[in-house]
């Protein structure tokens, strides 16, 4: 692919698409199986950037991944990894970081992560926090709080209830439980969170696989009213023989979105009502700026007037802790709404693969829109015109796949550096021409 990529005029959109495999589930079923008793066939595996540097890892560590062709692995598990000694780079891939370093720092080896340039900038600190006091020997290599990280055996102590702060990134908690069967040998393990948990439908996504590898965990309140998890002594994974991997549904929010903008209909296969992912709700969202929305088991369709007629989405002003990817698409949106929109609650964004708010703000000014960036919101208001403009998107895929749905607005778009797409949908923009009329 070029260095950069130039998007004609969208006039319409319609067809149908089967959605990549979740990079969520993708990750978290990669590790899930590699802990797991017997061998695992996954199927549906997401091929990207992300999923690779997991892959890679595990195989780092000694775990048998066998490539069984079209999107299937078959992953031979146990509760040690056979080798105790690793350098492993996870790329930029957050999930990757946060769910390794969890459970390498007890399996009684020494493992070095790094991972490009971004991810020693991304916050890893409250996850080594965490662990530290169950026993954990995590050293910082370079910046205090930062990747990359030196882990070595641990001396284990469970001390009771494990602490987590939940308001940088919920993928800290979903490591720990996901480590959870490792350090609960002799007694139940009690997780509570401190502080505002964002992204819970992600730790809801972690448990329910957690589920499907037959280990349990009881969720509750503390006296704060923060959640509570409880994991029981001598949980442990076993492998559920097959799991299929939906499609991802942070994916699917171009296609829906791009339903909403050019007519339609256009349908996503992989993803429905029955769908473990938070994202899924994004639906809701289409239909709440006036699209029409319909759902089957695995499958979600949009259609609606399209610009081209004179439509316009309504405005909203809605909080998106819950799905702070699929909020990305929501800020394009904004761009040809019927009032000014306000995204709630994005606070995060900053610490993902570039400072996300930031990002957005400049790119959405290049169209024309006037942007108020919070310290965890963004207010934007709708230009009269729009113009057309060089979309630059900071090695982050997201930023790339959100903006060329500005292409719906009747001015051609520039993508730099299309590429990055790789990390987590390397088809992208192919998947999109094939479902659009240029003009």
């Amino acid at each position: 692919m070029t260095a950069v990529l130039d998007l004609a005029p969208i006039r319409a959109a319609r067809g149908e698409l089967r959605l990549p495999g979740s990079k969520s589930i993708s990750i978290r079923a990669l590790l899930l199986a590699s802990l797991a008793e017997g061998q695992t066939r996954l199927t549906g595996v997401l091929d990207s950037d992300d999923t690779r540097v997991m892959r890679e890892a595990l195989g780092a560590c000694g775990v048998s991944l066998i490539d069984l062709g079209q999107s299937a692995w078959r992953v031979c598990g146990g509760t040690r990894y056979a080798r105790r000694e690793a350098e492993l780079f996870v790329g930029n891939s957050g999930l990757s970081i946060r769910t390794l370093v969890a459970v390498l720092a007890f399996m009684g080896g020494r493992y070095r992560l790094t991972g490009v340039p971004r991810m020693h900038e991304r916050p890893i600190g409250d996850l080594v926090d965490a662990l530290r006091p169950l026993g954990a020997r995590i050293s910082y290599l370079q910046r205090s709080g930062f990747p990359p990280l030196l882990i070595e055996p641990a001396d284990v102590r469970v001390l009771q209830p494990v602490r987590v702060r939940g308001d940088a990134s919920s993928q800290f908690l979903t490591g720990i439980l996901q480590a959870a069967p490792l350090l609960a040998t002799e007694h139940d393990l009690v997780i509570e969170v401190e502080g505002e948990l964002i992204s819970k439908p992600y730790v809801e996504l972690s448990i329910a696989l957690m589920r499907r590898f037959g280990v349990e965990v009881d969720c509750s309140h503390g006296a704060a009213g923060t959640p509570r998890y409880r994991v029981a002594a001598g949980a442990r994974y076993r492998s559920p023989g097959t799991l299929a991997v939906e499609g991802d549904a942070s994916s699917a929010s171009y296609f829906l979105a791009l339903g909403l903008l050019a007519g339609g209909p256009v349908r996503v296969r992989g993803m429905g009502r029955t769908s473990l992912q938070g994202d899924v709700r994004f639906a809701e969202v289409v239909r709440a700026m006036g699209g029409e929305v319909t759902q089957g088991e695995d499958w979600t369709e949009v259609r609606s007037p399209g610009l081209v007629s004179g439509f316009r989405p309504r405005a909203i002003d809605a909080d998106f802790n819950h799905m702070p990817d699929a909020a990305m698409t929501v800020a394009v949106l904004a761009l040809f709404a019927d009032g000014p929109c306000v995204l709630r609650n994005i606070g995060s964004w900053r610490v993902k693969e570039t400072d996300r708010l930031s990002a957005m703000a400049t790119e959405l000014a290049k169209f024309g829109a006037e942007v108020e960036a919070g310290a965890d919101s963004l207010r934007i208001r709708p230009p009269a015109v729009l113009r057309p403009a060089t979309v630059d998107t900071y090695d982050d895929h997201r930023m790339a796949m959100s903006f060329s749905l500005a292409a719906c607005g009747g001015v051609p778009v520039r993508i730099n550096d299309p590429q990055c797409v790789s990390k987590t949908f390397p088809d992208y923009f192919s998947r999109l021409a094939a479902l659009t009329t240029v003009s």
